[in-house]
């Protein structure tokens, strides 16, 4: 396999990687949607979850990602 094709899947798993990661991380912290409020003010959007969307929550994920691309810019500059 030459290095270049090497470069572009690596580069390619380590997007997939970074948006599985950010995925996986929003999944797991729980419910995103409380069926048992009632009122005028129903919502599936709860309270207190926009922080969990927060980049600062998800640095690692945008890291993989950046490194993905920068895998992938590199390659086809070249």
């Amino acid at each position: 396999m030459q290095s270049g094709m090497l470069l572009i899947w690596i580069g390619a798993l380590l997007i997939i990687g970074g948006i599985v990661l950010a995925a996986g991380k929003v999944l797991w912290k729980g419910r995103l949607s409380d069926p048992h409020r009632v009122g005028s003010g129903v919502t599936l959007e709860p309270q207190g979850r926009a922080q969990a969307l927060h980049p600062k929550h998800h640095w690692p994920s945008i890291a993989l990602v950046a490194l993905g691309l920068i895998l992938l810019l590199a390659e086809t500059a070249v």
